[in-house]
């Protein structure tokens, strides 16, 4: 009997976590995107730069040598250009995906800083939270209450009148 109950309770919070992971995953890519616009900014201003020397994107990086600061800085944008590449990649995965299909696709979160600035600021979707679950009390209460008077009204025509027996 302990056994079945725990069962159940594991698997209560088992469907409870997992039902957020659409939430989850729809504040991460709001992130996602936002961490997107950044990088492809910084991009735009390199490219640009590149531009007015009259140079690629490929030459510009190319020339930044000679100093730790300019090869660190090289790499830097490497790095940059290559985050923004897979990132972007993963945003356009996730957004042609459904909901459903997201479950399938936690390799897709594997931004950790992101997961964990979501993580930190991540809401449920379900009323886990005191507002939330004050709200859904505060729902309840009106819906079960709006039923009872409408159906009271409803059925009074059709009530029985008590006859007093003497």
């Amino acid at each position: 009997m302990i056994v079945k109950t725990l069962a159940l309770v594991g698997g209560m919070f088992g469907a409870a976590s997992l039902s957020q992971f659409p939430e989850f995953t729809q504040q991460y890519m709001q992130r996602l995107g936002g961490q997107i616009d950044a990088l492809s900014l910084v991009i735009q201003d390199f490219d640009a730069s590149a531009q007015k020397a009259d140079m690629t994107r490929d030459e510009a990086l190319a020339s930044m040598g000679g100093t730790v600061f300019l090869e660190n800085r090289r790499t830097d944008m490497r790095n940059t250009i290559s985050r923004h590449s897979i990132l972007s990649n993963d945003l356009a995965s996730l957004t042609d995906a459904s909901p459903l299909a997201r479950v399938s696709m936690p390799h897709r979160l594997r931004d950790l800083d992101l997961v964990r600035a979501t993580y930190d600021t991540f809401r449920p979707a379900l009323p886990f939270t005191l507002e939330g679950a004050v709200s859904a009390g505060i729902g309840f209460a009106a819906g079960w209450a709006i039923i009872k008077v409408l159906f009271y009204g409803l059925l009074w025509p059709f009530r029985r009148r008590r006859v007093a027996r003497l």
